[in-house]
């Protein structure tokens, strides 16, 4: 990979580490769509209580997870709000970004396969199993077999 490509993989997950750490403290801690949605029907309080009416969100129960250790968008065992909300942002960002290397690691291309148009193809023409076109020093090769058939059923 070129070291324009690193620069910019480290620039986004920086960027992404900063927004994960220190904005998402700053987020709204209304509720959201989803939760004001299912809240229609409901009389709350001041601390979002139900305290009367008819709504989707007296059906709601406790998540299987909710005592996990990342569970409530912060760290257990971290009594700072502002640290534990901001290390699981940066533990969600890093988890994230290593699942997604490791999957583009896993599926990338391997072996003889270019893209570049500075090497030699080999390709066949209708009439000619044999021809060989080289696409090397052509300012404007592609380098794909297509052009390279072109190339060799021309001077063929």
């Amino acid at each position: 990979m070129k070291n324009r490509s690193w620069a910019f993989l480290a620039g986004g997950l920086l960027i992404a580490l900063l927004l994960a750490g220190v904005v998402s403290n700053y987020a709204s801690s209304h509720p959201d769509g989803l939760d004001s949605s299912l809240l229609k029907g409901c009389t709350v309080d001041a601390d979002d209580n139900i305290v009367g009416g008819s709504c989707p969100a007296q059906q709601a129960r406790e998540h299987e997870l909710g005592d996990s250790p990342l569970a409530d968008y912060g760290v257990r065992g971290i009594r700072n709000s502002f640290v534990s909300t901001g290390l699981s942002g940066v533990l969600g960002v890093l988890v994230t970004f290593a699942i997604g290397g490791g999957g583009f690691w896993l599926l990338r291309r391997r072996g003889g396969v270019s893209t570049r148009g500075d090497d030699t193809s080999t390709a066949s023409t209708a009439g000619d199993d044999t021809s060989t076109a080289s696409t090397a020093g052509d300012d404007d090769a592609t380098g794909d077999a297509v052009t390279a058939a072109r190339r060799a059923g021309a001077a063929g």
